[in-house]
């Protein structure tokens, strides 16, 4: 499985019975952040607070597994729904961090206390519930960890049309007199000398970065505003730890972007629901 080192986090706090495991990826293998946290029934909302920081910091950049006993029997992870303030809170911090539950059957008596979460789909498979560990009783939550590829730094040079400067491109091709100039020239001609002064421009006008591969698809929800509003969410948040924003600030745009994130899902969805007879092609 590669190295395992304790993840070092900024904010430690003995409130919160959490164990964060790097397990370090061997030749051309991502690490993996592994959390076993408990969380006891009476643990009071500072303390869930500190642990959703810490959540929150662990899933930024890296393939994340996080499992063991929170102790909130009133989820429906069916519908997304809670009936607790402290179990609400936790579904939001889950919406946020973008985890996905992977566990749907009870772990002890009847109620789901126990519970798996991955932050990218296929970190984690063959998920079974069942059977006991020594005098504990809890049912046992057994599942295989995949390793991921570590992106590789690209060499291949592409054309940035985002940072593309389409007036300056424009003043380019108008600055050549196409029609005297494609006067009396074949057609094999004529296309060859518009290609040569479109390249010209484009060279001029459109810079060039490196090829990133796409390591997993983004959600269908996922607009370009939104992936814009999440960004500046972070940057919010990395401002609020160094003491330049306020903690009402950051808890404004956890609010926007949660009430964005919802509408665009139910958008994607009244979208498929409308279009399905026409384009069948929407779900692939």
């Amino acid at each position: 499985m590669g190295d395992r080192r304790q993840a070092e986090l900024d904010d430690g706090d003995e409130r919160v019975e959490c164990l964060w495991v790097r397990i370090r990826g061997k030749t051309n293998k991502a690490d993996i952040i592994v959390g076993d946290c408990y969380r006891p029934c009476n643990q009071d909302e500072e303390a869930d607070e500190i642990f959703y920081k810490q959540l929150g910091e662990v899933s930024q950049s890296l393939a994340l597994v996080l499992m063991r006993d929170f102790n909130l029997p009133d989820f429906c992870w069916k519908y997304n729904i809670a009936e607790r303030k402290q179990s609400r809170r936790f579904l939001e911090c889950v919406e946020d961090n973008f985890l996905i539950q992977l566990v749907s059957e009870p772990t002890r008596e009847g109620a789901q206390l126990d519970m798996s979460f991955a932050n990218r789909e296929g970190l984690v498979g063959d998920v079974m519930v069942g059977g006991h560990l020594g005098h504990s009783d809890h049912e046992m939550i057994e599942f295989l960890l995949h390793r991921e590829l570590r992106r590789e730094v690209s060499r291949i040079a592409t054309l940035d049309f985002w940072r593309a400067d389409f007036g300056l491109f424009r003043k380019w091709v108008d600055r050549v007199p196409l029609e005297e100039v494609l006067k009396g020239k074949g057609v094999q001609e004529g296309w060859t000398f518009f290609k040569k002064e479109v390249l010209k421009a484009q060279e001029q006008a459109v810079p060039m970065c490196r090829k990133t591969g796409q390591q997993g698809r983004r959600p269908a929800w996922l607009n370009r505003e939104l992936w814009l509003e999440l960004r500046k969410k972070r940057r919010v948040y990395g401002l609020w730890k160094k003491g330049q924003a306020t903690q009402e600030d950051y808890k404004d745009i956890v609010r926007l972007c949660r009430e964005k994130i919802r509408r665009a899902k139910a958008q994607l969805e009244l979208n498929l629901a409308t279009a399905v007879k026409d384009n069948k092609k929407m779900f692939l």
